[in-house]
């Protein structure tokens, strides 16, 4: 077992890294890893049928968080998209694959059937990993493909049920075959059971789980709460597992009752290594199940069946994005993150197996199909990635000189969150404005908004003279570029010497660099924003208003006053360093003597009284 483990982790901290630094993605990393430690390259691993079945709790552990991160009005929130995209990609996909395996492979109704239902779900580990590791689960492709991913899960459940009535084994074989305690219940029972496991999760995440959490928590002891959370996940996917429902579906559910809790966090953290191990070793399994030796024997057969699956799916996804109104550039993120088969392939495949639903040969060729879209699905992720940054790199052409407008007052340079407020102030007070801004969608959504804003770099010289450099009086620098700055700063005091400066800090080091420069005005972007939110702090302290207010204005005082007198020194560490401990220590003295002073104002204002 050690041996085994110390493979498949050595494997891993080769090939995770190297994917990483190629920009292939750690999904890609696992999969290779799995490829070269598989018996079909350097042997150093057996059959991967029982370490995947242990791999797939990692499945479970994923759902489980991502519950965790769904709150119950956010799943409703969902639900149409989980019901009505869910359920027409499923529907869809499955028919198209079934004509294919019936018409085209000649296969018999009952495998086509199978095939079709089983094809037509996509892997939930490898693209929630893939979106998730490339910031792309919260788009709005993002978002749907989870909602369809969610949907695929609960299908999984009647199409378990629908298999065994495929199959050409006698029935008293197929209960053999089975592993649920409720198969040979009556249907109307084990929809009851089912419906009731579901309402327990439920019931005991909301009112028996918390206190038991605040209890254990009580200990303080970490492993204790490690020990709970994998407990509550794995006792969850074994109830589910006994009535013959999915794991997967039922530590979500757990997941998203428990995402009301003020324990979230905590379970978070504990699971969250767990699952990422164990999804690692689930696509390092996948990798090594790739038979290349069937591959080479068939493969042109192989890679027509990928390229078909892949189109089909592909096609069905992309007609459901225009049909739900997916953004454009989205739709094919949408479509390639789903055109593959999925984990869940597996397991059917091995439930076909028993109930001799499938050839062997047809559940070799499948399986190897499924692995090898699975494979293919990171490339696609990668390449459409390149294709977006390229597209972002490149850039519409800025506005013509001739088409900016030039303002006698100020130009601002940057639009954003820091540059609006100021722009909006002084065009509430009558002052003139003209704009630059150096991003395409910043300058779409303020069009949109009705604010005459231009496309161009202020540190162009042509730009800043369309805009009216020359004659106005002043250029307010709000980009949170530090380098960028600088570089407009020193073009404006070259060529417009008369031109007042008033930027933006992105910190105290770029201050220092704006100070030494001698812009007439900065400010620090957080400065201000923190200090007013330390003077509440101190108001939630029980310091009175006055006291924290006047508390806040000494700090902001004695802060500036130190940032110019300590400027000349910023560079030479050991000197700033001294520097900085005796103003800190004045302003402590300050405070307590301002402090004193007030305190003995009130004493005087007490006795004169009457």
């Amino acid at each position: 077992m050690f041996q085994q483990a110390l493979i498949y982790l050595g494997a891993a901290l080769i090939a995770v890294p190297l994917a990483k630094r190629l920009g292939l993605g750690s999904v890609l990393g696992y999969l290779l890893a799995g490829i070269l430690i598989g018996p079909f390259a350097l042997s150093l691993v057996g059959d991967q049928t029982e370490v995947m079945h242990f791999a797939e709790f990692g499945v479970v552990m994923m759902l489980f968080l991502i519950g965790l991160e769904l709150r119950p009005a956010r799943l409703w929130a969902l639900r149409h998209s989980i019901l009505g995209l869910g359920g027409l990609q499923v529907s869809l996909s499955a028919l198209l694959l079934f004509a294919v395996a019936f018409y085209v492979l000649d296969m018999a109704w009952q495998p086509s059937l199978a095939v079709g239902l089983m094809l037509a779900l996509s892997s939930t580990a490898i693209v929630i990993q893939s979106l998730e590791e490339r910031g792309w689960l919260k788009l709005d492709a993002g978002q749907n493909s989870f909602s369809v991913l969610l949907f695929q899960d609960i299908a999984i459940i009647p199409i378990m049920a629908l298999l065994p009535l495929l199959s050409f084994q006698p029935r008293s074989s197929m209960e053999a075959t089975s592993h649920s305690m409720v198969h040979d219940w009556p249907v109307a029972g084990q929809v009851a059971i089912s419906v009731a496991a579901i309402v327990a999760i439920i019931v005991a995440g909301k009112y028996v789980s918390s206190p038991i959490i605040r209890y254990i928590a009580k200990t303080r002891l970490r492993e204790i709460f490690t020990v709970f959370a994998l407990f509550l996940v794995i006792a969850i996917a074994l109830l589910m597992q006994a009535i013959g429902l999915s794991a997967a579906l039922g530590t979500f559910l757990a997941g998203v009752v428990l995402a009301e809790s003020e324990f979230r966090h905590e379970l978070e953290a504990d699971i969250e290594p767990f699952k990422g191990l164990l999804l690692g070793l689930f696509f390092v399994t996948v990798g090594a199940s790739i038979d290349f030796a069937l591959f080479a024997d068939k493969a042109g057969l192989i890679l027509a069946l990928v390229g078909a699956l892949i189109t089909i799916k592909g096609l069905v996804l992309f007609a459901l994005g225009k049909l739900f109104n997916i953004n454009n550039r989205q739709q094919w993120l949408f479509t390639l993150a789903l055109a593959q088969g999925g984990e869940f392939a597996f397991v059917l495949l091995s439930l076909s197996r028993q109930l001799s639903i499938l050839s062997p040969a047809q559940i070799d060729i499948t399986t190897l199909v499924v692995a090898i879209s699975m494979l293919i699905t990171p490339f696609l992720l990668m390449v459409y990635d390149k294709l977006q940054r390229r597209q972002r790199d490149t850039k519409p052409a800025f506005d013509k000189p001739a088409d900016i407008g030039e303002s006698r007052h100020v130009i601002i340079a940057g639009y954003g969150r820091f540059g609006q407020i100021i722009g909006r102030l002084l065009h509430a007070q009558g002052y003139e404005v003209s704009v630059l801004d150096h991003s395409p969608s910043q300058i779409d959504l303020l069009r949109r908004f009705g604010n005459t804003v231009y496309y161009g770099d202020a540190a162009r010289k042509e730009l800043l003279d369309a805009a009216g450099a020359p004659n106005a009086e002043l250029l307010v620098i709000a980009i949170d570029n530090p380098d960028k700055t600088l570089q407009i700063v020193k073009l404006a005091q070259k060529h417009y010497p008369n031109l007042k400066i008033a930027a933006r800090a992105r910190d105290r080091r770029h201050a220092y660099q704006l100070l030494k420069m001698q812009v007439h005005s900065l400010n620090r972007e957080m400065f201000d924003s923190a200090l007013v939110l330390g003077v509440e702090a101190l108001k939630l302290l029980g310091n009175s208003d006055a006291d924290a207010q006047r508390a806040g204005e000494l700090f902001r005082e004695h802060d500036i006053e130190s940032m110019h007198q300590l400027a000349d020194l910023w560079g030479d560490d050991e000197s700033y360093g001294v520097a900085i401990r005796q103003r800190m220590e004045d302003l402590k003295q300050v405070l307590a003597e301002d402090n004193k002073a007030r305190a003995k104002l009130n004493t005087c204002d007490e006795r004169k009284r009457p």
